[in-house]
């Protein structure tokens, strides 16, 4: 529970934050952490081929 207060303070900061930002800036780091993402789960599916797990 405490988690999901911690995590919600968070997200509204960060919303707060991002309302007072530039349009362009705020639309620049959107993109940025798309690549990101894309980036980590394309390296994760890569990954977990190559070492399958044994159950």
């Amino acid at each position: 529970m405490l988690f999901l207060v911690a995590a919600l303070l968070l997200l509204g900061t960060l919303v707060g934050t991002v309302a007072h930002a530039p349009l362009g800036f705020s639309v620049l780091m959107g993109a940025v952490i798309a690549v990101w993402l894309g980036i980590f789960a394309v390296r994760e599916r890569h990954g977990r081929r190559r070492h399958p797990q044994a159950h």
